[in-house]
């Protein structure tokens, strides 16, 4: 695919994490490095690459000879080690991470072996590697390639993930009983966390409660963390300074090289040109439905609340029904996104009253361009589970949200969001649609649905500020493209 003068490009290797939101975030710094001159290698698992090129099907040229047709850019797979599964659902997370923890490594280490022992791409002078993929850092060394790490989460949520060593050591965790999560102890206030003040357990990334100490998740995100102070001293985030700089403060004296790039769509929004030939490449697993943009068009601005749950959120049909009538007795405008594998163990359908009763007001689609629908000017407030990606997306546009977290650092997001932000408000987990009726109205029409308007819309500026030419995202992404063009770190 490289041509023959492209043998002295700078090459790096980038690789996510097995997921939707890990993939969407890296794949933005991939490009980012594309367009200043790299060749980019982007490893993905072979279940998530054939799942990549059917959410391309239906386009005008064959998807998988898009994807091998790319200049300087090329896809490779590894496999994940897992047993068959449903090829358009999120994997197992548990058993990913188990898989992760014993199998990658050598699949991987021989994936950069032979890439360098071929002929049609450059050399590999990088590893860029999502941080939750600790084995990268050994391979990088035995290959002795030098490796960066990329974090998709919050400063704050990967903090948390820095805590749970000394959980462990406290005996905090494992839980001695699944009783703990529900008797109030998640509610104690904990004093030792850099940069994070006031912080409960609860409001930590989840994976900790457990009663099990060998489950995958805690091990591996434990030992993400751990590795990433010893394995590679260049490390960047998907942040930006104004947002996180007390949580910053703190990573900068554990790691030596701190580059925050965020948010990664402003800086490519303010890099692309009309001829770069990457635009069209997607990050979704899932085929998008851009009718719905069609729908927003025709509604009036600030009038549709977004509500997307994420690409690995499930819940109950109970809980399902009670966010439909929640939003269809608020008598707002409303477009959501329902995964087919949104409900657990069953098919998301919803009732047929739901469907009559709101028809005129409602649009639901599988999947969407997010950041499209966000930036939307007829979107006024986004129902969300807090993701990383959906918050700074959120940020990024302006628009207020309410946050039901599912797990992991959507808790510690949701935290944040609440109350170091000042952009929104937590829906308790035990979904009663008289609450969402009412929270819907407080975020699209109420008093504190405007201060939280008026903060996300300073957050905009702050974050467009950041990324702009000069801004601190901007200078910061500089200096990581000279740090991995040195081969000196």
């Amino acid at each position: 695919m490289a041509v023959a003068d492209d043998g002295n490009k700078p090459h790096a290797v980038l690789i996510p994490f097995p997921a939707q939101s890990h993939m969407k975030a890296l794949m933005k710094v991939a490009k980012l490095l594309h367009q200043r001159g790299f060749y980019i290698t982007f490893v993905n698992t072979e279940f998530n690459q054939n799942r990549l090129i059917k959410a391309r099907s239906g386009s005008s040229e064959s998807p998988h000879d898009f994807l091998s047709s790319l200049p300087n850019f090329q896809f490779r797979t590894i496999p994940d080690g897992l047993p068959p599964s449903h090829p358009d659902a999120t994997q197992d997370v548990g058993l990913l991470c188990g898989s992760i923890r014993r199998n990658f490594l050598a699949q991987f280490r021989k994936l950069v072996s032979q890439l360098n022992e071929l002929d049609t791409n450059p050399r590999v002078t990088c590893i860029l590697s999502d941080v939750v993929m600790p084995f990268t850092i050994t391979a990088a060394a035995e290959l002795g390639i030098p490796v960066a790490l990329f974090c998709p989460f919050a400063a704050c949520g990967f903090m948390g993930f820095h805590q749970y060593r000394a959980l462990l050591d406290k005996g905090i965790t494992p839980l001695k009983d699944t009783s703990y999560l529900t008797n109030g102890y998640l509610d104690t206030v904990i004093d030792w966390v850099p940069g994070m003040k006031h912080i409960r357990l609860k409001d930590l990334p989840t994976f900790f409660q457990v009663t099990d100490p060998n489950d995958e998740i805690f091990n591996l995100a434990m030992e993400s963390a751990e590795s990433s102070r010893k394995g590679a001293t260049a490390f960047c985030i998907q942040t930006f300074d104004a947002l996180e700089p007390h949580v910053l403060g703190a990573f900068s004296s554990m790691y030596p090289n701190v580059y925050t790039i965020g948010p990664l769509q402003l800086l490519l929004n303010n890099q692309s040109t009309e001829e770069d030939q990457l635009k069209s490449l997607s990050y979704n697993l899932w085929k998008e439905e851009p009718e719905c943009l069609q729908w927003l068009d025709s509604k009036e601005p600030g009038s549709v609340v977004y509500v997307n749950f994420g690409s690995v959120t499930v819940m109950s049909m109970h809980q399902l029904v009670e966010f439909a009538w929640g939003l269809a007795n608020s008598n707002h405008y409303f477009l959501w996104i329902i995964r087919p594998d949104l409900v657990t163990g069953e098919s998301a359908v919803l009732p047929l009253e739901f469907s009559a009763e709101t028809k005129k007001r409602g649009f639901i689609a599988g999947w969407c361009p997010q950041e499209e629908v966000l930036n939307h000017p007829s979107v006024g407030g986004f129902l969300t589970h807090s993701g990383w990606n959906s918050t700074i997306e959120s940020l990024s546009a302006g628009v207020p949200l309410m946050c039901w977290p599912f797990f992991g650092d959507q808790q510690t997001n949701c935290r944040f969001i609440c109350t170091e932000w000042g952009v929104g408000m937590e829906i308790d987990n035990d979904v009663k649609r008289d609450e969402i009726d009412k929270l819907v109205r407080e975020l699209m029409e109420g008093d504190k649905g405007k201060k939280w308007k008026n903060k996300a819309m300073e957050w905009k500026r702050l974050a467009e500020k950041a990324a702009a030419p000069g801004g601190s995202s901007s200078f910061n992404l500089d200096k990581l493209v000279t740090l991995l063009l040195s081969n000196k770190y």
